[in-house]
């Protein structure tokens, strides 16, 4: 579909550490997570670049923000994230995970907080912690998982992997996430990332009774003339 449409190429992630200096075989159950999946990138990605999740909506609005911060903005020390209002990324069906932005007076994150239990009840938005029930604002910024980066976050990252891969040898499961890098630049001062607020609604299939939803809320999507009906034809 994308032949001779967009410039396509592809990395995998491997198990093979040698290449970063670890010659101890480490067992691995599964990949090594979001953030060393950056990482198998870096011979091939030369520009500034977005990160997302392959299976999620994200809207027209978040890219084109994300675009022209990485076009006019972006340095190797000023990355960004994707701010979603809290109240558009939630499902009828269930609490969901969301990482909650803490923003300074710049617009720059301050930290990440994982909220586990995030839920609409009664009009409104709470999150539980311990038992015990707290509301959060509809338009608290959240992270979708929408990064952009320059490859400078290349050299960063493999230094991070390996001190991970070596403090998690004994830990099959352990992954190496993309917001461990924000959190570790962001605590050192290596570097900002620019909390980009979208007012697009976010869809993803958290429980499979979205399923009926993300595919109505699609459909309404190309009969409004925000996307083709068929997108590479």
């Amino acid at each position: 579909k994308l032949n001779g449409r967009i410039e396509t190429e592809y990395v995998f992630q491997n198990f093979d550490l040698k290449q970063f200096g670890i010659e101890e075989e480490i067992y691995r159950e599964k990949p090594w997570g979001t953030a060393h999946a950056i990482l198998s990138g870096r011979k091939v990605v030369k520009e500034p670049f977005c990160v997302i999740n392959a299976d999620d909506y994200y809207g027209y609005d978040a890219f084109k923000k994300m675009v022209d911060f990485l076009d006019q903005e972006a340095s190797d020390s000023n990355f960004s994230i994707i701010g979603y209002e809290v109240g558009k990324t939630l499902s009828e069906f269930g609490a969901v995970s969301r990482g909650v932005c803490k923003v300074d007076a710049s617009g720059n994150l301050e930290e990440i907080i994982e909220r586990t239990k995030v839920y609409p009840k009664d009009g409104k938005i709470f999150y539980e912690e311990d038992g015990e029930e707290f509301p959060l604002d509809f338009a608290t910024p959240v992270s979708m998982n929408f990064w952009g980066f320059t490859p400078a976050v290349f050299n960063i990252t493999e230094k991070l992997f390996v001190e991970f891969a070596e403090a998690n040898k004994d830990k099959p499961k352990a992954e190496f996430f993309i917001p461990l890098i924000g959190e570790n630049l962001v605590k050192t001062g290596e570097a900002t990332f620019k909390v980009v607020p979208t007012s697009n609604k976010w869809f993803g299939v958290t429980y499979k009774e979205d399923k009926p939803y993300v595919q109505d809320s699609i459909n309404q999507l190309v009969k409004n003339g925000t996307y083709p009906e068929k997108l590479w034809s």
